[in-house]
This record gives C-alpha cells, structure tokens and sequence, in this order.
C-alpha cells in the first residue's frame, strides 16, 4: 500500500485588492540588477492549536479579506513583472484583473521540529513556500513574472506556517512593510487600517537619482543576462532551487546577549594591544557575529586545504539601505529595491589563522566604513566583481537583518515562534532573536556537516569568554 502523501492541497484561490487600478510601474536603476529570476523566500510558523476545518471556516475568510484590504495599498504586488527584449525595459503591470495566489495545504510533518533551530532537511522546508512560475508572450518574447504568492501550510491541532516568496524587486524592508501591515489589519479584524494610512508604500520613482548614469550600465548588465534565461528558464516551471542539488540541512545558531558581548569585549581588548590599529569605540552586533561566522565556517569547510588553495580569495558580500544614506531624502516606505552592495576580502589564509577573527572584523569595518562615506562608490563595477566572486573566489551572502523585527508580524494568534528563509549553501540568513537581545544565524550544510561546524562555534565561544 503506498504511504500517504505528506502535504495535501486544500485549497488554492486568487485574492485581488479591494480596489483595482490599471496602471505601470518602471523600475528604477538600482533594481535592474536584481530583475531577473531572483526570489525570496520566508516562512512565519504559529502556534495553532485547531483542526483544518476550524482554519478554514475561520481564520481563512479573515486572512483573506484582510490580504484584499492590505492589497488596496500594495496594489503592485497583485501585478506582474513585465521584460521585454531589449531595448525595452523591465516594468511592472497592474491590471483590474490583478490578483495574488493564496494556496492552503494541509501537512503531516512534524511542525515542532520544523519550526526548531534544529537541523532541517531543506527539501521538507522547500515543501512549505508557493513557487512562482515565468510565462511567456512568445510572439513578443517577453517574460512575465509574478511578483508575490502566498501559501499556508496548516499542521493540524499543532500550527500552521505564512510563507511568501516574492521577486527581488522590492527589498526586504518593503516586505516587511506589506507582512506589517497585513497582519496588523488582520489582528483588527480588518477594522484598524491606522498603520498602512499613516504609513503607505511610495511608489514614486522620481525620488532616487541617477548622476552617475548607472540606470545605463545596469541596463547593459540587464540586457547581457537575460539573453541567457531562455537556457536557465523552464517556461511554466521555478528555476532550480539549491535543494534539488542535494542533501541539504538548514539550522540556526542563536548567538545570546552574553555571546556578543563576550566576542566584543576579546576583539576590543586584542585590538588595543595592537599599536599599529586604532580600535573602535564600538562594534556592532552585525559586525561580530557575521565575522565570527564568516571565519568559523572558513576554518571548518577548508581546514586541509593545501598551499594554493590558502591563497584564495574568500568575500563576505551583505547589503546595506541607502534610504536615510544618500544626499537627498528617500521616504522610509519607499517601495523597491533602496540597497547597495557591500563587500569584505581576504585570502583564506588570512580568516583560517589565529587571528582570522580580527582580521574579519577589520575587513567588514572597512566595507561598512567606505559604504557610510560614499553609499555607491564603485557600483558601476558590481557584476564584474559579482563574477569574480562567484569563479574565482568562494562567498558568504547575507540576507535578512534584524532590523525588520520579522518576530513582531502578528496575525492575532500571537508572534511566530520561528521565522526562517530559504537560501543557498552560500548564504547566511540574520533575524533578531526571539528571546533576548541577540541574533539567529541561519545557515544551510551538507548532511554530516553540521555537526562539526557547531562543535567549532562552541569551542572558540568557549575560549573566548575563558580570556
């Protein structure tokens, strides 16, 4: 008899904004590098202590009237994203009849375990978020995208878990900003729509400059890869995912209070000692951790690496909001993509050794220090450095920040008891944690990895609060 299938559609609808409105929104110069087929995804898991039916006779109608309210303000989101072949550029459409996928399954998975820190197989996770898929007017050869869907996966008497995946052309904090605003409607009872009023999404594009003429460079870039997507590009499928390469785990490493002060207080000491570095007053918690990972992970996936292989370059990529860091004011709600592109080298060497830990902690000060003076110093370069990280070096990403308060997105059942994303081998993913002042860091291993990695991060945590 064959085994019973694990996730279950229940139900699958399209919900559209309370009002429609025809429309187009062109993308500006710092969102073409991330037009193409670039997703996010993040899941939001909740204590539900009820059946599906109770769920869907419920909570559903509530989710979704409130989703048509939210929409009303984020209209776009409802829209698709349009590419044209060259010279035509990408834009964003909405129509009346605009509308976004809300899918509803039913699951016989562990959700304590899935919502745990634990190692999780990455394909089980994959299972949890809605896929976006490309079609295309094949006479005009134009792609088309959807820009968000939706999907609930209900764990029945357990939980259930709010996944989004959206197309990169709106950044986190503009996603952050709709799951805000959708939830705090939805806990209202769809009455209270203070917080999307007081704080809507600006959709003007005239308020980013362009002096450098990088809308021209970025184009070109544009240009240059699409050409290759028909080739990457399954029409009617999602692209690859990196869970379909292996066995991947995804866990996260909480890093407390006391963690971070200690790793600040070791580095600030050992920096003083050194007369040729002058060393900062304060470290942010951003700077310790990510470094403490970055040369960690270093240290555990390449401890036998011979001679040449020590020489190579090893880059810590994360990107930093321009909104209140241009010369000019940018609104807070600002809706697309508001980021520029921070980088950290070293050689391999340079992070394995004893001080590998400093020496990432100078390195990303640099980069953030360079970002503060001059935000886009150097972005008419970033694909061909994008290349070079990619072929001739290795790469950590980051993705997430703590600063989007992604515990704080109540629905009316109260915080999520875990928030994760989904990425890639070469990522790490940051949130604020749930239950103090610290971080989660989340990161996905090959199967047996893990283990190893952890035992590494608690030796040298140990070490360092014993100096």
């Amino acid at each position: 008899m064959a085994e019973p299938r694990a996730h279950k559609l229940v139900e699958k609808s399209q919900v559209g904004p309370a009002i429609s409105k025809t429309t187009s929104l062109p993308l500006t110069f710092l969102d073409l590098s991330l037009a193409g087929p670039v997703y996010v995804r993040r899941q939001f898991f909740y204590k539900y202590p009820h059946a599906t039916h109770y769920f869907c006779e419920t909570t559903l109608p509530a989710l979704k009237h409130t989703l048509s309210l939210t929409l009303k303000y984020f209209f776009p989101l409802a829209g698709n994203l349009m590419r044209p072949p060259p010279p035509h550029k990408p834009f964003i459409r909405c129509t009346d009849d605009d509308s976004v996928t809300l899918t509803i399954l039913e699951s016989k998975a562990d959700f304590n375990h899935l919502s745990s820190n634990q190692p999780k197989n990455l394909k089980e996770l994959d299972h949890l978020v809605p896929k976006l898929t490309c079609t295309t007017i094949h006479e005009e050869d134009t792609f088309i995208f959807p820009l968000v869907a939706l999907q609930v996966t209900i764990f029945p008497n357990h939980g259930f878990c709010m996944a989004i995946t959206y197309c990169h052309v709106m950044d986190d904090r503009c996603c952050s900003h709709f799951m805000k605003s959708w939830s705090s409607i939805c806990r209202s009872g769809g009455v209270d729509l203070t917080l999307v009023e007081n704080s809507p999404p600006c959709f003007d594009r005239e308020v980013l400059k362009d002096p450098k003429g990088l809308e021209a460079i970025f184009l070109g870039d544009y240009f240059e890869e699409r050409s290759t997507w028909k080739d990457k590009l399954i029409i009617g499928q999602t692209p690859k995912r990196a869970c379909d390469d292996g066995d991947y785990v995804k866990a996260t490493i909480v890093f407390g209070r006391d963690d971070i002060e200690s790793l600040k207080t070791w580095v600030l000491n050992h920096w003083k000692k050194k007369d040729e570095f002058k060393a900062p007053k304060y470290l942010s918690k951003f700077v310790v951790t990510g470094a403490f990972v970055w040369a960690s992970l270093v240290k555990a996936r390449y401890g036998d690496d011979d001679n040449k292989e020590e020489m190579k370059e090893e880059y810590f990529r994360f990107a930093a909001d321009c909104r209140d860091r241009l010369d000019y004011p940018i609104p807070a709600t600002y809706f697309g993509n508001c980021l520029t592109k921070c980088y950290a080298t070293l050689k391999r060497k340079d992070l394995k050794g004893e001080g590998g830990f400093v020496n990432a902690i100078m390195a990303i000060e640099r980069a953030i220090t360079s970002m503060k003076r001059k935000p886009l110093e150097g972005a008419e370069n970033w694909k061909t450095l994008f290349t070079k990280m990619f072929v001739l070096g290795s790469t950590l990403l980051v993705t997430g920040s703590p600063k989007f308060t992604v515990y704080e997105t109540d629905f009316g059942f109260g915080r999520p008891i875990k928030v994760e994303m989904l990425h890639s081998f070469k990522c790490m993913s940051l949130a604020e944690s749930t239950n103090e002042d610290g971080l989660e860091v989340g990161l996905v291993f090959r199967s047996g990895e893990f283990e190893y990695f952890i035992s590494v991060i608690e030796q040298q945590l140990v070490a360092f609060k014993s100096l």
